[in-house]
């Protein structure tokens, strides 16, 4: 099995928790930001670590998860809608239980997509989730 690049049939994956998605969304959107601060020369050295933490927060991803929102097929939005529903106990304290929940939906969100192998369709969301952030909407 070749766990770096695993496609699940839909029965095995909607046997996963919504924390479960989360979980590897979590990783997958990490990975993406820590490619694109390289690929965009964003960061180096210590800063690396700082942009992506700034990037991977709560509060930023609800604020790049409010920007693909409208994009979201049907399916797509019930696995976010899953996620943000998902039973948290702990919240960070840099981030609101509504940010929290929308930084979950977005990672189940991602985890889901990845299960499926639609790898297309999470560098599209990506792409226009990290586009510039017009002022007043940073995170």
């Amino acid at each position: 099995m070749d766990y770096f690049d695993l496609t699940l049939p839909e029965d095995e994956v909607r046997a996963i928790s919504s924390i479960g998605l989360a979980h590897l969304g979590d990783a997958v959107y990490e990975l993406l930001v820590r490619t694109w601060l390289c690929a965009h020369g964003k960061a180096t050295g210590k800063g690396l670590h700082r942009a992506t933490v700034e990037l991977v927060c709560a509060p930023a991803q609800a604020v790049r998860a409010e920007r693909i929102r409208g994009m979201l097929t049907e399916e797509e939005l019930a696995v976010f809608r899953r996620g943000r529903n998902a039973n948290v106990h702990t919240i960070p304290k840099n981030a609101s239980r509504a940010q929290y929940a929308e930084a979950t939906a977005l990672e189940a969100l991602f985890g889901w997509l990845y299960l499926h192998g639609r790898k297309e369709r999470i560098n599209a969301l990506f792409a226009v989730m990290m586009e510039e952030l017009p002022q007043g909407e940073q995170a």
